[in-house]
């Protein structure tokens, strides 16, 4: 492979060469991308949920003993 690439000018080695696998897996990295990014937002919002509900109950729960304390 090596010897392939030899002889070539560097435009091609540097530029053409990532242009046309960027065309040609362009679909299925965008995908991939899009889906890790997809997952992430997912798992953040996961996160964000859980910490309000833990929240919530925390603060529900300690009004609710303080009161039984009348």
């Amino acid at each position: 492979m090596r010897e392939i690439f030899a002889g070539l000018p560097w435009w091609v080695k540097w530029v053409a060469v990532p242009v046309i696998a960027l065309v040609v897996f362009g679909g299925v990295i965008a995908s991939v991308v899009g889906f890790v990014i997809g997952l992430l937002f997912k798992v953040l919002v996961f996160v964000a949920l859980v910490g309000g509900l833990i929240y919530i109950v925390r603060k529900f729960t300690s009004s609710s003993s303080s009161r039984g304390d009348w």
